[in-house]
């Protein structure tokens, strides 16, 4: 079939040049494509009312225009909070994200935590800076430990295979899958998150934002964990309640705490969490690696070509869990 597709740039936080770099290649795998590009919203205004599908954020006053359009191309796996608004959930809109490109970056990002806090690296750094020779740091011994991962999507896939390599018991929360990845001793669904946390070592999320998740790690769900646990969080800043975190850690509930992200960002220079030492803090860089460019086009090449047989698209979301 013939579709009209916008490109918008504004708002899509990728590669200066990378979107704009899709149109022969889009024009050379599916012919019937008529590619409109907007560098703005405002451009976008004049254009969006003859496209069938669209690349980027489309806020509602580019919907409301929106009268031919089926498919919107998310340039995020978990945009942030606003993305999905009520017109867009309500629409027959069929929104894509772009989940799966980053498994073993963010996996690898968070095995490299657990081993710090398991031999202590975290630690040790600080004797380096301080110039204190001291072997002071009680291990973990991974084998005889326990990760709950909170969200078995392709990262938490990816993470569970990893923890399973170095021995560690690996139990699994999710809300969708049915049946236990490799890697995964036991799966479980949300509700049971209470009852699993006090007998994890390391606890690891991985979760997006959604309706369920915002705030969903504060100090009761600290305190139910095991004051000998590591928490690590790389899903979503918006999931974990900072100031409980860091009260938490204070008040020694907790043995350590990882994060990649953050209730805001950049992380204040006067936040508590800064000067913690059992705290691995890096700044929103999990996802970084070779090859994102490449996969992000593919993934969108290749649903365009989908969405013009009218086949199913790839990576699909429930729009009222933004997910």
């Amino acid at each position: 079939m013939t579709f009209n597709l916008l490109l918008l740039e504004e708002g899509s936080n990728q590669t200066p040049g990378l979107i704009e770099s899709w149109i022969p290649s889009l024009t050379d795998r599916v012919p019937d494509v008529r590619v409109f590009y907007a560098t703005s919203v405002g451009e976008a205004m004049e254009m969006i009312g003859e496209c069938d599908a669209a690349f980027g954020t489309i806020v509602p006053e580019l919907l409301s225009r929106a009268k031919h359009l089926k498919w919107i191309a998310s340039p995020q796996a978990g945009p942030k909070a606003g993305y999905y608004y009520r017109e867009l959930i309500d629409s027959n809109v069929i929104v894509t994200n772009t989940r799966e490109i980053y498994n073993e970056h963010i996996s690898q990002h968070i095995m490299m935590m657990i081993l710090s806090f398991s031999k202590g690296l975290h630690h040790y750094v600080h004797n380096q800076i301080d110039h204190i020779w001291e072997k002071d740091y009680s291990p973990v011994y991974l084998p005889e430990s326990t990760v709950l991962i909170v969200g078995v999507g392709g990262i938490g896939t990816e993470t569970a295979r990893l923890c399973s390599e170095f021995g560690m018991t690996v139990i699994g929360l999710d809300p969708r899958l049915v049946h236990p990845p490799s890697g995964v001793q036991k799966l479980h669904k949300p509700e049971h998150l209470d009852s699993l946390l006090p007998d994890a070592d390391f606890v690891v999320v991985t979760v997006p934002e959604t309706p369920s998740t915002q705030k969903f790690f504060d100090i009761e769900k600290f305190r139910l964990m095991k004051n000998t646990a590591f928490f690590i969080n790389i899903g979503r800043g918006a999931t974990v309640v900072l100031n409980d975190l860091a009260k938490a850690l204070n008040e020694n509930e907790l043995r350590g705490a990882g994060l990649d992200v953050y209730e805001i960002e950049p992380l204040p220079p006067e936040h508590a969490l800064w000067d913690i030492d059992n705290v691995i803090l890096t700044p929103h860089c999990a996802a970084a690696g070779p090859y994102l460019d490449d996969r992000r086009t593919e993934l969108f090449l290749d649903n365009c070509e989908r969405f013009d047989k009218n086949l199913e698209l790839r990576n699909i979301v429930d729009k009222a869990n933004w997910f």
